[in-house]
């Protein structure tokens, strides 16, 4: 099952099949005071610095949220949007939990965007899902709703179906429904990172949907963030997740290309030996 992601010009496919979807996460001020201000004074120049490191650095796809107290979100979304499209060939993932931001931000995106996201709460889903049918967009699911984040993987395929079952109530395949299964830190819980594999592995057999999450999250409070993630995503990969929104940071990057070339969907290491050529070129 592939979800199939457009920019203007580029076509991303994420499946079990298909190498990792990495989606970048630096475009977004959450914990980021300068970029914020920056943004809250209508200065988008670190925008584009964090488009072209992200390229540079191998992402397939880029994460752009415009989430700061005391701004019109609708119409920073926007702007960041039409800037990022401007700057880079890249699909977009839109992230917001503001719906007048989402119908901003899919109003100017386009391709076929993927919308950042969706949770289990009835009007949630009523609110969201009729806006991703409308552009033809996919939606990323989170596997909670309003008792909050299930403990159990069990809990979480449930909310999964659901969200599933009631897209596509509105006309949204299930390749166009991708799954979050929850990524939490392991430093205020030291289950956390088995519990999420164990539902990657669940959502994979039960569903066959593609998954995303926020690959970060895992390190969240503790020290070597980025050695803590590029050990997280191998054992998410193996489990059967297949994009995440992550750090482009180059031990994290490589973790998933040498995971792809050792599953299976980097055919006779083409990519990785073709990475490694362009390295030494430069």
């Amino acid at each position: 099952m592939d979800t199939v992601l457009k920019s203007a010009s580029k076509t991303i496919t994420i499946g079990a099949e298909q190498p990792f979807c990495i989606i970048g996460e630096r475009i977004n001020p959450t914990s980021r005071k300068k970029f914020s201000e920056e943004l809250r004074e209508g200065n988008l120049e670190t925008v584009v610095v964090d488009v072209q490191a992200q390229v540079e650095a191998g992402a397939d796809m880029l994460d752009v949220n415009a989430g700061i107290p005391l701004v019109d979100e609708s119409e920073l979304l926007a702007k960041m949007l039409k800037l990022v499209q401007e700057s880079c060939d890249l699909p977009i993932c839109i992230d917001s939990s503001v719906v007048e931001a989402l119908e901003a931000g899919l109003a100017v995106y386009d391709g076929k965007a993927l919308v950042n996201s969706v949770t289990g709460e009835d009007d949630r889903l009523e609110e969201i899902l009729p806006l991703v049918a409308k552009h033809g967009a996919a939606v990323i699911g989170l596997a909670n709703d309003e008792t909050g984040i299930p403990e159990t993987p069990e809990q979480r395929l449930e909310i999964a179906t659901k969200i599933v079952r009631v897209a596509g109530e509105h006309g949204i395949p299930p390749e166009d429904v991708v799954i979050d299964p929850l990524a939490m830190t392991v430093g205020a819980d030291t289950e956390a990172v088995t519990t999420t594999l164990r539902t990657i592995s669940l959502i994979r057999d039960e569903l066959g949907v593609n998954m995303c999450l926020g690959a970060s999250n895992v390190s969240f409070g503790l020290p070597e963030r980025h050695a803590l993630n590029a050990g997280f995503l191998p054992m998410a990969m193996a489990a059967g997740l297949t994009s995440a929104i992550m750090s482009t940071a180059s031990v994290c990057v490589e973790s998933v290309r040498a995971s792809d070339l050792l599953l299976g969907h980097d055919p006779w290491g083409a990519n990785w030996i073709a990475a490694h050529r362009a390295r030494q070129a430069a």
